[in-house]
């Protein structure tokens, strides 16, 4: 097989993967939702429908460049993925997923900001925003200008800072995770963890409630140092036994994209 069809099928493959991947972490925690909370998606079949194929779309952009990566990690050694657990000290396993994580956070955080200044979120940030409120297929519906913003990120590191293939999947577990259980309207995680020590630096649904509702402010992603340091941190929103993120007026949305 030569080189170019090599590589087509592997930015394909990994499309699919991302793709699928989706499809069943988000159609996982749907199914979840609608066993615990009855009812709570009624009337959003159409959004649900605008937020899958946007979803979808944005599964090729982060896959594409992800298979020629996994491409040329194979056949170039173009990365610094490595398999042998000898090849670094056993405490950098650990230490990688944190390091990604709290790098991957910090690139959000700052495209997040940037993605509702007014023009940008026009442009592009508002297709994540017509979810109203967002479900559990909402976490990867993004624009494609926006979704370009998020595929650097992993490609970037990847090329940069060595990680182990098991720590990698550990960073693309979470990541998938969070991404779906933040936007899915309801909290998973237990009270004592949201409202404790843990629930003060992690970012989970009763946190990103709060952004999809008031827009400006809570703006990370895993962790809310970024949001406390720069004064953008509005603590915890409230579900209030119902769906996710009843808006704000457009006034009071348009006040908190200029803020931002």
């Amino acid at each position: 097989m030569d080189t170019v069809s090599a590589v087509l099928i592997a930015m394909l493959a990994m499309t699919a993967i991302v793709g699928g991947r989706y499809l069943a972490v988000s159609g996982g925690f749907a199914w979840l939702t609608g066993r615990r909370f009855p009812g709570r998606y009624a009337g959003q079949a159409q959004q649900i429908r605008k937020e899958i194929a946007w979803s979808l779309a944005s599964a090729a952009i982060y896959g594409l460049p992800a298979g020629l990566l996994a491409w040329g990690w194979q056949e170039r050694a173009w990365t610094r993925i490595y398999l042998d657990l000898d090849a670094y000290p056993l405490w950098w396993l650990p230490v990688s997923v944190l390091v990604y994580l709290v790098l991957h956070d910090t690139w959000f955080y700052w495209t997040h900001r940037w993605m509702h200044r007014p023009k940008l979120f026009r442009a592009a940030h508002a297709v994540h925003h017509a979810s109203r409120p967002p479900t559990a297929w909402a976490a990867m519906s993004f624009h494609p200008l926006e979704a370009l913003t998020g595929a650097v990120v992993i490609p970037a590191l990847v090329l940069t800072i060595p990680i182990h293939a098991g720590a990698l999947l550990v960073v693309l577990t979470v990541m998938t995770v969070m991404g779906v259980t933040n936007h899915m309207g309801w909290e998973i995680c237990p009270p004592r963890l949201v409202h404790g020590r843990v629930g003060k630096r992690l970012i989970t649904a009763s946190h990103h409630e709060r952004h999809h509702r008031q827009y400006g402010c809570n703006y990370g992603l895993y962790f809310r140092f970024w949001d406390r340091l720069c004064g953008t941190d509005r603590g915890l929103g409230d579900f209030g036994g119902g769906p996710v993120g009843q808006l704000a007026g457009r006034g009071a949305q348009h006040r908190d994209r200029e803020a931002a």
